[in-house]
Order: structure tokens, then C-alpha cells, then sequence
């Protein structure tokens, strides 16, 4: 009965992908800043060293105060680079502007959050990302959706979908004027 069972398990073995039986080893890197300039700087700086970014965060953290966190990843497979920009502003339409720009020069949004400043205020971010040494072939329209009102939210991102369009991130800010807004990034890729 033994021999029947190691028996079969040798085909689901050799079946496997090869990527699955051997462990990628990771590292990763934590960044965390109150300053928009710094944490270009430190994701430029992980960046050119290979690492990746994976996800980010806003918010309180235990002795930092009001900071971003940032997390990049490492993996073990042969070294990319990868360089970081960040935007942020109170304005949507700032930085519908300034995303679409960098778009055009090659850049892609990978992630989004709120930066909230010493003095109180707060401004929606963008992390874009790319590749120096192979830029991508693929460029995006990318369209902001921001709004106070979740219904209103759908409705808009679902006209968005229609003509396109799919989310990559959903924060919620401030708006230049105190209230709090909703700010979904949405992208097509520009045939």
C-alpha cells in the first residue's frame, strides 16, 4: 500500500511547475515618512537596489505619529531596477493632471494614499512606477474619479467601466475645502 501511494504522488510532483518547488527567497524593506519628498527619495533609493513596491498605508503608527508606511520586496531572481515618483496634492484635478503626464512619459500607478502634513492637512498621493532598463509598452489614460458620496462613487466608476475603464486604488481624503472625498484612480490602456 505504501508503494501505491509514494506511486501516485510522483506525477503530481513531476507535474509541478518547476517556479513552485523551489523557494524564492524574499526580503523586504519598510519606509515610513510624513514627507512626500522623502519617501520618493527612500522608494527611489530601494528602488535602484531591486526592490519592489507592494503596498502602502496611511495613517498613525506607534512612535512615528501621522505617517505613510510604504512595503518593497526583494525577490531572489535576477536584479531589476525600478525608479518611484510620487504626487500629491489636495487638488484631484492637480493630480489627474500630473498622473496623465506621467503616464505619457512612461510611468504606471501602482498604489495610493493620503499624506497628512504637520500642519493638518492632508493630500491624496500617487506612487508611479517604471522600469528604466525595459520600459513599458504599454501606456494608459487614466482618469480620476473623487466624490463625498459612495452612490455617486458607483455610479461614476461604473460609467467609467463602461467606456474602459478599471480601477487600481481607492483612498479617502480631504478636500481642499474640509470634506472628506472619495478619489478612485481608474486607467485604459491607449491603444
Amino acid at each position: 500500500m505504501r508503494l501505491i501511494v509514494i506511486g501516485a504522488l510522483i506525477p503530481i510532483v513531476l507535474a509541478m511547475p518547476a517556479r513552485a518547488l523551489a523557494q524564492t527567497a524574499r526580503s523586504y524593506k519598510i519606509l515610513a515618512t510624513s514627507k512626500t519628498s522623502t519617501m520618493q527619495k527612500e522608494m527611489q533609493q530601494a528602488g535602484a537596489a531591486g526592490f519592489r513596491f507592494l503596498a502602502v498605508m496611511g495613517g498613525e503608527t506607534a512612535l512615528g505619529g501621522k505617517e505613510v508606511v510604504v512595503l518593497m520586496e526583494r525577490t531572489s531572481e535576477p536584479t531589476t531596477r525600478y525608479e518611484y515618483r510620487l504626487l500629491a496634492t489636495s487638488k484631484t484635478s492637480t493630480l489627474q493632471k500630473e498622473l496623465q503626464e506621467a503616464a505619457d512619459a512612461g510611468w504606471v500607478a501602482v498604489g495610493q494614499t493620503v499624506f497628512e502634513s504637520m500642519m493638518g492637512g492632508k493630500e491624496t498621493a500617487g506612487i508611479l512606477e517604471r522600469n528604466p532598463d525595459a520600459p513599458s509598452t504599454v501606456r494608459y489614460d487614466y482618469k480620476l474619479i473623487a466624490t463625498s458620496k459612495t452612490s455617486t462613487l458607483e455610479k461614476e466608476l461604473r460609467e467609467a467601466a463602461e467606456h474602459g475603464y478599471e480601477a487600481t486604488g481607492l483612498t479617502v481624503g480631504k478636500t481642499a475645502l474640509g470634506g472628506a472625498e472619495l478619489v478612485v484612480i481608474t486607467r485604459k490602456p491607449v491603444r
